[in-house]
C-alpha cells in the first residue's frame, strides 16, 4: 500500500481529489504540489525510507514533469490528460475543434520523459456537436477526467501494483504552445470561414 501520493494539480482540484483518495486510504500522506519547483522539492529532496512507496499523479496540468523526477520515483507515475490519444500535447480541444473532429475524450497514461508518450491505461470518449466551441470541449474533457480519477482512485490509494494498461496507442501531432500562438494569428488573405473557425477553435 502506498504511503505517499504526490498530487500535481491545480489549487481547486487538490483538496477535492485528496478527499477522494483519503476515502479509500485515510492514512495516505498526500503532498499537493502545483508547480515544478514544489514537485522537485518533494521528489528530489527526500531521502526517507518512504521513498519506495511514493506515487506521482498529475491531473489536468500543463506542466512538463522533469526527467529527474520521473527517474527518482520507484514506480510508474500517472497523468490524466484532457484529450484522447490522437490529440497529444497542449490544448487538445482547440485542435479537435479546428480539425472538425466528431469524437473527443480524455486519457489516463503512464508518464515518461517524453510528453504524452507513455503506455495508455484508459480512454473515455464522447461526441462533438457542431455548435461546440473549444471551451465547451475542455469542460467535457475535464468532467470525463474527473470520472476517470474516481474510477482509479481506489487502486492509486491502496495498491502498490501498477495500473493495467490498454492496447490504445498515441497518434497524431503533439501540439505545443507555439502551435497555439501561430493558430491565433489572423492574416489579411484569410477567408471569413477560416477566421470564424479559428475563433471557435482558439478564441
Amino acid at each position: 500500500m502506498p504511503d505517499q501520493i504526490i498530487l500535481l494539480t491545480g489549487e481547486l482540484e487538490g483538496p477535492y481529489l485528496s478527499r477522494m483518495l483519503w476515502s479509500h486510504n485515510p492514512d495516505l500522506q498526500i503532498s499537493h504540489v502545483q508547480d515544478v519547483l514544489q514537485l522537485e522539492q518533494c521528489c528530489l529532496a527526500s531521502t526517507s525510507s518512504t521513498d519506495d512507496t511514493r506515487r506521482l499523479v498529475a491531473f489536468v496540468v500543463g506542466i512538463i514533469v522533469p526527467g529527474a523526477v520521473i527517474d527518482a520515483l520507484p514506480g510508474p507515475a500517472y497523468n490524466f490528460h484532457p484529450g484522447p490519444p490522437n490529440y497529444p500535447g497542449t490544448h487538445p480541444a482547440c485542435f479537435a475543434i479546428y480539425n472538425k473532429a466528431t469524437q473527443f475524450g480524455s486519457t489516463v497514461h503512464v508518464m515518461e520523459k517524453t510528453v504524452d508518450s507513455g503506455a495508455i491505461v484508459d480512454v473515455e470518449e464522447f461526441g462533438i456537436t457542431e455548435d461546440m466551441r473549444f471551451t465547451d470541449l475542455e469542460a467535457l474533457a475535464y468532467q470525463t477526467s474527473l470520472q476517470q480519477f474516481s474510477k482509479f482512485a481506489r487502486h492509486l490509494a491502496v495498491s502498490d501494483d501498477p495500473l493495467p494498461t490498454s492496447p490504445a496507442k498515441w497518434s497524431g501531432k503533439k501540439t505545443t504552445q507555439h502551435d497555439i500562438d501561430e493558430m491565433k494569428k489572423i492574416v489579411p488573405d484569410m477567408t471569413e470561414e477560416e477566421i470564424l473557425l479559428r475563433f471557435r477553435a482558439f478564441g
